[in-house]
């Protein structure tokens, strides 16, 4: 007996999680694949994933912990690094979604799947180098001898997810401007750049003493992501205020991300 397949759009702001998980092997597969494409032939190979952000706190700490240090209760190493790990999640995972329907063109026109599959394995290829610096960033906080508080079995965890979900929808968002206007490639490294400006990567929170500039600083989905995350072993207070700003934010991405990549998905294969 034929069986017949009925595919029909999912609703806007709906993830197609049924969809999602009856193509989870698909998943799996593009995500690996991902991760093989961007190691290799490399000499160091996986090993770029802690060699990057090691490199970039060496020369944060060079040049700016004498004038940040002060006033922190954990050394600007632990700092820096922490926000570096979460940043590579945000930038790599921005930058990975945004062109990766141009990238995936050939196989969107051929067969049918669901799309969102492809930024999503994009951010799980980001969350793949996070993970690989994690042994990395134990070894610092016991080298510079700090303890992880009793917070830290709910603030690190959140602190990953809401980086996670702070991507998820502006990398949808940009994934859909890409394959309609190709300009979009070229802001995006410009516009990742100025984000780690205004994001509490490499000074903290606090030193924003404009109450006005805090919470425009807060719109950014990083902010309270890296409050949450640094939590878990530093004992400065987060601005519960500039939290609430920052996750809201997160939501409103995420709604006008999903929005936008359903009205054009129907698109994709004939734009890409």
């Amino acid at each position: 007996m034929d069986i017949e397949y009925d595919i029909k759009p999912q609703r806007k702001l709906s993830l197609g999680l049924q969809e999602l998980n009856r193509h989870r092997e698909l998943l799996y597969f593009f995500t690996w694949r991902d991760i093989k494409i961007k190691y290799k032939q490399t000499l160091l190979g996986f090993a770029w994933a802690i060699v990057q952000p090691l490199l970039l706190m060496s020369v944060f700490v060079l040049f700016f912990r004498s004038g940040l240090q002060k006033g922190m209760d954990i050394p600007y190493t632990v700092f820096a690094f922490s926000g570096l790990m979460l940043w590579t999640i945000f930038s790599a995972g921005l930058s990975n979604a945004g062109n990766s329907m141009v990238n995936n063109a050939n196989i969107i026109k051929k067969i049918y799947f669901p799309r969102l599959i492809i930024p999503i394995s994009s951010i799980l290829v980001a969350l793949f180098d996070f993970l690989m610096t994690i042994p990395v960033f134990i070894g610092l906080l016991a080298w510079e001898g700090v303890m992880p508080r009793v917070e830290a079995l709910y603030a690190l965890p959140l602190g990953i997810l809401l980086t996670l979900l702070g991507t998820f929808g502006p990398g949808c968002l940009l994934a859909a401007l890409n394959v309609k206007f190709r300009d979009v490639r070229y802001l995006i490294p410009f516009f990742i750049q100025l984000l780690l400006f205004v994001s509490p990567v490499i000074y903290p929170a606090t030193w924003v003493h404009h109450t006005w500039l805090k919470h425009l600083l807060a719109v950014n989905p990083m902010h309270g992501a890296l409050q949450v995350f640094r939590s878990a072993f530093s004992t400065a207070p987060i601005d519960v205020t500039d939290l609430c700003i920052s996750i809201f934010s997160s939501l409103c991405f995420l709604v006008v991300g999903l929005l936008y990549f359903r009205k054009t998905e129907a698109y994709f294969a004939d734009l890409a």
